[in-house]
């Protein structure tokens, strides 16, 4: 079995360590640090849902549920995941089942019932039968460091279907990390126009245009990303940094809030409450500063005489 190291899972999903530690606080993943085929999968879907602000906590109790209701090891890769408002089903045996309620669903999406486990991807508008099995191809060869392999597949799916949003992403994060901004910048722009709500796609631009060092655009993506998905935790924190260096203290002030609302414990959290003192006293000392300049103090002032 070929095991991946903790870097390299962190690079080939495309999160950040702290999105991975905040993942495994919540009981979401096992910590360790040599990470299987297997996990890889569960973690890329976990990344699927957060993004789509599906709460920590209900991806947990859903699973934990869906393990005890049908006797699953791992019902995120054993099963199709359906959101249900902030909670999840599992498609399993050609039913829908909420484990949490014990119930089974009317299935009212018949051609997602032969469709694999990764949730909420948009389905490609043209439609070209090896067009999955590139994208597995690809998934593979890049997940086993075929990094050439991998590419050649991804631009193979592109032709077939420019408008196959998770392959421009995935194809943009492996630019990205092979510092070619440029080329990754102009897929995720892509795969916003291929599909015009794909959280992931803003939050990836975002970071390659604050590479670029080109605050305002990153910005902009950023907060498209969280008007998107409000509940995206690591969205706020990266604009709420973007702002602080734009001087735009106020509305880095509010993202840092809206950060620690979502993810209240551990070392980015702490981080988030020192930025917030900071920006604080910032603020305070300005307006002190405001008042001393344009406000005379009382007792000079009635000193002044008529003449």
């Amino acid at each position: 079995m070929n095991l991946y190291r903790r870097q390299d899972v962190l690079r080939i999903i495309g999160i950040s360590s702290r999105q991975l530690q905040a993942w495994e606080r919540a009981g979401l993943i096992s910590q360790r640090e040599e990470y299987s085929f297997q996990d890889l999968g569960q973690l890329r879907i976990l990344r699927a849902l957060r993004a789509e602000s599906v709460p920590s906590a209900s991806i947990r109790d859903s699973v934990l549920a869906m393990k005890a209701v049908a006797g699953m090891a791992n019902p995120l890769l054993e099963a199709r995941v359906v959101r249900t408002g902030t909670r999840l089903a599992f498609r399993h045996r050609g039913a829908v089942v909420d484990p949490i309620r014990r119930q089974l669903l009317f299935d009212f999406d018949e051609r997602a019932s032969s469709a694999g486990p990764s949730p909420l991807r948009r389905p490609s508008a043209v439609s070209w039968s090896n067009v999955p099995e590139l994208f597995h191809a690809a998934v593979q060869a890049e997940e086993t460091g075929e990094k050439q392999k991998a590419i050649g597949l991804y631009e193979k799916i592109l032709e077939l279907d420019p408008n196959y949003a998770a392959a421009c992403i995935n194809l943009g994060t492996m630019f990205f990390h092979l510092r070619q901004y440029g080329r990754a910048e102009e897929l995720y722009r892509r795969a916003t126009v291929a599909d015009p709500d794909y959280v992931l796609a803003y939050f990836d631009l975002g970071n390659v245009l604050d590479e670029l060092d080109r605050l305002e655009e990153s910005i902009a993506a950023y907060v498209k990303a969280v008007t998107l998905s409000p509940g995206y935790a690591d969205a706020h924190y990266n604009v709420a940094l973007a702002y602080e260096r734009m001087g735009e203290n106020r509305s880095a002030l509010r993202h840092w809030r809206a950060y620690l609302k979502l993810d209240n414990r551990g070392p980015w959290a702490d981080h988030a409450r020192g930025q917030i003192r900071k920006l604080l006293e910032r603020e305070n000392l300005a307006i002190v500063s405001r008042a001393e300049c344009f406000i005379p103090p009382h007792k000079r002032g009635a000193e002044l005489e008529l003449v």
